[in-house]
């Protein structure tokens, strides 16, 4: 979830969606269960928390706080979209990458100690029941915010058809999570094979999704692909949401400081830790 605010091409073609009823968020010190790296500068954190793991609605977010005995502490907790929800054993998963100094903290963390969280927390995925096809998108590790809507949409019985993106064949996240919930409609693209140019990806997308459009399509991690979903969504007659990403201060709405800078005539723009952080994407015409 960390990363600058999506740049202007997006964010004034978003809308809120329709408020939902959301979980009251907690404060819970989770057990760390598992801390393992998975390639690249990727780690995966499994928590312990059977009110996070039973409440989180898909595409909600936890805010992490670094602990106070982890050498370079950050003051400021970072926000992580939940990955996976796993109630069977009350646990959940955040994958992060250690880019800044407070993920690279969190690295230091060992299974056996603990990390305050809280969630689950914003506007998540809205997975319509008269849907019947779903495409999803991620990219980098804004997978991590679209993998918990595949687990609802394969619960639901719902043809999933995943497209996972990344800079190199070592940086893709997701492609086991896809595998263990039964998808076998993958596509995995990346840059150092040249598979994830737009064009190229737009191309084998309407080839093998022309004659079965999916109805909605939900994506994250990159401006050009959430572009790309719009443009496929307008071919298909499909809905578009799309999960944006910011830096956050404090993920409630207090502090203000993730405005996602959309053009409004309402005052402030919609704030991405409360009013999103998914959005539906619009045609980009505002009335």
């Amino acid at each position: 979830m960390t990363g600058p605010v999506t740049p202007r091409g997006i964010v004034d073609r978003i809308a809120a969606l329709p408020e939902a009823t959301r979980p009251t968020p907690t404060w819970d010190e989770c057990a760390v269960l598992r801390h393992e790296h998975l390639g690249d500068a990727h780690h995966r954190l499994v928590l312990r928390s059977p009110t996070i793991s039973e409440r989180t609605r898909a595409g909600q977010f936890v805010m992490v706080t670094i602990p106070a005995g982890v050498a370079a502490r950050s003051v400021l907790p970072r926000p992580m979209a939940v990955h996976r929800r796993r109630a069977s054993d009350d646990s959940f998963e955040i994958v992060y990458r250690a880019g800044g100094a407070g993920t690279r903290a969190l690295t230091a963390v060992r299974p056996g100690e603990s990390l305050l969280i809280t969630g689950p927390l914003g506007q998540g995925f809205t997975l319509s029941p008269e849907t019947d096809r779903l495409l999803v998108v991620g990219r980098g590790i804004g997978v991590c915010s679209i993998m918990t809507v595949v687990e609802d949409a394969v619960r639901h019985e719902v043809a999933v058809t995943g497209v996972l993106s990344a800079r190199t064949e070592e940086a893709l996240v997701g492609g086991a999570d896809l595998a263990e919930l039964g998808v076998t409609e993958a596509v995995t693209v990346t840059d150092e094979a040249g598979t994830s140019d737009v064009d190229r990806l737009a191309r084998r997308l309407r080839t093998l999704l022309d004659e079965r459009p999916p109805q909605q399509i939900m994506v994250c991690g990159s401006d050009r692909l959430a572009r790309l979903c719009g443009e496929l969504a307008a071919r298909w007659g499909s809905t578009v949401q799309v999960s944006l990403e910011a830096h956050m201060a404090c993920g409630l709405g207090y502090c203000h400081g993730c405005a996602s800078a959309a053009a409004t005539t309402e005052g402030e723009s919609p704030l991405i830790c409360a009013d999103g952080p998914v959005f539906a994407l619009t045609d980009g015409e505002r009335t």
